[in-house]
């Protein structure tokens, strides 16, 4: 969910731009508070979202009031650096590149402080090589060694805690690298104060011992923290990479009659391309000609190819398997369907559902009171604790510095974002904002529309049934009476007629042009085929037409209750048989519905179809309850009803007459093989269209919460139990306290464990 800003909202909605970057420099909740907040403040802006887990953040404002540059400024100025763009870049490459980046600069970090640290680790107990006699040292040269070791760990390995700790103190704030910075300084200066002033410290009565090895450890660990959790967000971004990587360089294009390789992006509108077997199709287009089956899985999900011909839309970043295919280009560069893909993604994976206010909140509160929590256990061991009172009461201090970096609690939530919205669109589900897959997971009713979404959206011809008594008898007289009706349907623009008309030409029938053709609209037609005279209509139009069919009654009632379209057909005068058509099932409807139910949800199905044929086709999927006759502005107010019922409304639709329901519903669901405007209303959008993906985004979604809950649940319970514990509340009892170096390395792997908990997410089915 976007942040709105309070001064701003009444700009929401009124041509805004969005501005996209990568954000370096963030480390925890309180960075992704902290920039938003700046951003925010920038007159203009509307809406404001900060992702840790992507180090990106995204806004809406409007042009004529703010600039790109003012937004650069305003992160900037709040302590944090955008990426320069290189000629060419686009957002999703320079993310990737600015990520590279500081993976290597860790990497580099990490190497110093790791050639730099063993050797420190070894000298902090050179009593052990003075006893024997291979390394005699004294203890003033033992201190100056790890003196000169620990300062480049300190000051060059550790400088990134020190700019943070920095920019935010300008502010007047704090964050994760304040702990940092201050716990290791502390240990850092108490230990050049005991080498070479150990007077100050025997005259307070403490036992002198170094720390420097301490605080280069806590600065080794932290970064080496930091380095897996960037490796892990690469991860997570992997699915928008495959996505990218799914256009093909170059398409193979025909130009002053020649074929000719050319770079995607100089493909424009209404060039012809070609695409031969085993190549990628590289942009959205209409076969011209030419036929193959292509494989597209990319978008739908769905692993069987798909037949395609004269006529027949292709899709950029799908595949042709078989054939050769001559298309014309309909959509190039960011109107694609893949790029629409990619920045729906994007911009859901850079999204804040509700519950990641929780660690926001938490997290602008839990600094300061980790430091005051720190100053206490400090002033307890100082004054109540045992000798050496001051050597405990700064380990202790430390320990309880170090522990409590709240990374974890920033990463839980938007890294299970960024995961499941990868995964559902490698699935075929479009998450368009994290607020929706939240969401989701409430939902106890599910409202699906019935044309398009339970059926296929497009009338079939089914039965054929000959009238009793009548001049056609057997098989062959239903193909008989079949081609005459499909060729006087043949000059009707109808949907009804043209399913008459496919149908004949499927079963094997020649259907040829009508000698002479007559409409009368919402009735039927008058034609001569073959010499005979052909009535094709409903049933008041042959009675009208002074043809008595009584003897069709009973097939016109059973094709009816069965859901079906009657179609009367009358030959030469005489009532010759009756043809159904019917928009059919979907294959899967019934399992999927089955799955809603099993899920313990409630279905229903809205539609403006009439209540018989509505009822015949929820009994045959397994729908218990219709809501039939809905003009399409009342389908909104359905919607409504359900809600002021206390209901968690889901809506699946896939016209134009659905798009008001999916925006009023809890949560939109669009058949992505609809109208574009009922897939810009939903909130999901299937792009295989099988009523499947429904209960798939419901799954989904509640797998997601429940990750986001227990990465949430380890991030705070992690925080609870050890934030005690390195304050020595076991040593009274048990003796027992939490070395620093192991504070360092357990808040180290508290983010880790987050991570990769939340790429679990990944093997989602």
């Amino acid at each position: 969910m976007r942040v709105k800003s309070p001064i701003n909202e009444a700009h929401a909605g009124k041509d805004l731009a969005r501005w996209t970057t990568p954000v370096a420099g963030m480390t925890c909740a309180s960075c992704v508070g902290r920039v938003e907040r700046a951003l925010r403040k920038v007159p203009g802006v509307a809406a404001a979202s900060v992702n840790l887990a992507a180090q990106t953040a995204s806004v809406e404002y409007l042009p004529r009031v703010a600039s790109a540059g003012d937004l650069r400024a305003a992160v900037e100025g709040a302590g944090y650096s955008v990426p320069d763009v290189l000629p060419g870049e686009d957002p999703v490459a320079r993310q990737e590149r600015t990520q590279q980046e500081e993976e290597r600069t860790l990497r580099s970090q990490l190497r110093v402080g790791v050639v730099l640290g063993v050797p420190l680790l070894l000298f902090s107990h050179w009593e052990m090589f003075s006893g024997n006699g291979s390394l005699p040292l004294s203890p003033f040269n033992a201190a100056l060694l790890q003196l000169l070791l620990a300062t480049p760990i300190q000051f060059y390995v550790g400088a990134r805690f020190y700019r943070g700790a920095w920019v935010v103190a300008r502010h007047g704030s704090t964050d994760m690298n304040t702990l940092v910075a201050l716990g290791t300084s502390v240990a850092y200066l108490y230990s050049v104060i005991a080498a070479f002033f150990p007077t100050l410290v025997t005259a307070e009565g403490l036992v002198v011992h170094l720390y420097f090895e301490t605080s280069a450890a806590i600065i080794v660990l932290v970064l080496l923290g930091r380095y897996f959790e960037s490796r892990a967000r690469g991860k997570t971004s992997e699915a928008v990479k495959k996505l990218i990587g799914l256009a093909p360089k170059t398409a193979r294009v025909v130009r002053d009659g020649a074929e000719a390789d050319v770079p995607l992006e100089s493909v424009v509108v209404g060039e012809r391309v070609v695409v031969r077997p085993g190549e990628k199709v590289p942009v959205d287009g209409t076969v011209a000609e030419g036929r193959s089956t292509v494989d597209e899985s990319m978008l739908t999900g769905e692993p069987i190819p798909v037949e395609k011909g004269p006529g027949s839309a292709v899709t950029g970043g799908t595949m042709s398997l078989d054939g050769r295919l001559l298309f014309t280009a309909t959509r190039v560069g960011k109107d694609t369907v893949l790029s629409r893909i990619v920045a729906i993604v994007r911009e859901a994976q850079g999204s804040k559902p509700p519950i990641g206010r929780l660690a926001d909140v938490i997290a602008s509160y839990f600094v300061p009171a980790v430091m005051a929590a720190a100053l206490l256990t400090f002033l307890a061991w100082y004054f109540l604790g045992p000798e050496p009172r001051g050597t405990y009461a700064m380990v202790n201090m430390i320990s309880v510095l170090i522990i409590a970096c709240p990374c974890a609690m920033g990463l839980a939530t938007p890294t299970s974002i960024m995961v499941a919205t990868g995964r559902g669109a490698e699935l075929g589900i479009l998450v368009r904002d994290g607020a929706a897959l939240e969401t989701a997971q409430k939902v106890d009713t599910v409202v699906l529309d019935k044309t398009g979404t339970v059926t296929k959206g497009k009338p079939e011809l089914g039965e054929v049934r000959l009238a009793a008594g009548g001049a056609f008898r057997e098989e062959e007289g239903s193909r008989e009476l079949l081609r005459l009706a499909a060729s006087a349907e043949s000059g009707s623009g109808h949907p009804l007629a043209d399913a008459v008309v496919r149908g004949a030409k499927n079963r094997g029938i020649d259907v040829a042009a009508p000698e002479a053709f007559l409409s009368v609209p919402g009735q039927g037609i008058r034609a001569t085929v073959s010499g005979r005279a052909v009535r094709v209509g409903n049933l008041a139009w042959l009675e009208a037409e002074g043809i008595a069919p009584a003897t069709l009654g009973r097939d016109l009632q059973e094709i009816a209750g069965a859901g079906g379209t009657p179609i009367c057909v009358a030959v030469d005068g005489t009532a010759a048989g009756v043809l159904s058509v019917a928009d059919e099932v979907k294959a899967g409807a019934p399992d999927a519905i089955r799955r809603l139910r099993g899920m313990g949800l409630d279905v229903i199905m809205l539609t403006g179809d009439n209540r018989r044929t509505a009822e015949a086709v929820a009994a045959e999927v397994g729908i218990s309850r219709v809501i039939a006759e809905v003009l399409p502005d009342r389908k909104a107010q359905e919607i409504r009803a359900l809600q002021a019922e206390g209901k968690v409304v889901a809506m699946a639709g896939d016209g134009i007459n659905d798009a008001p329901a999916l925006a009023q519903a809890d949560v939109g669901i669009a058949m992505g093989t609809g109208a574009d405007i009922a897939v810009e209303a939903g909130d999901l959008v299937l792009m295989g269209g099988e009523l499947g993906g429904v209960a798939d985004a419901i799954s989904l979604s509640r797998a997601t919460l429940r990750n986001i809950r227990q990465n949430l649940f380890w991030a705070f319970a992690y925080n609870v139990v050890l934030i005690p514990v390195a304050a020595g509340v076991l040593y009274p009892s048990f003796r027992l306290l939490l070395n620093p170096v192991y504070a360092a390395a357990a808040m180290g792997l508290s983010s880790v464990t987050v991570v990769t908990n939340a790429l679990r997410l990944r093997r989602f089915r």
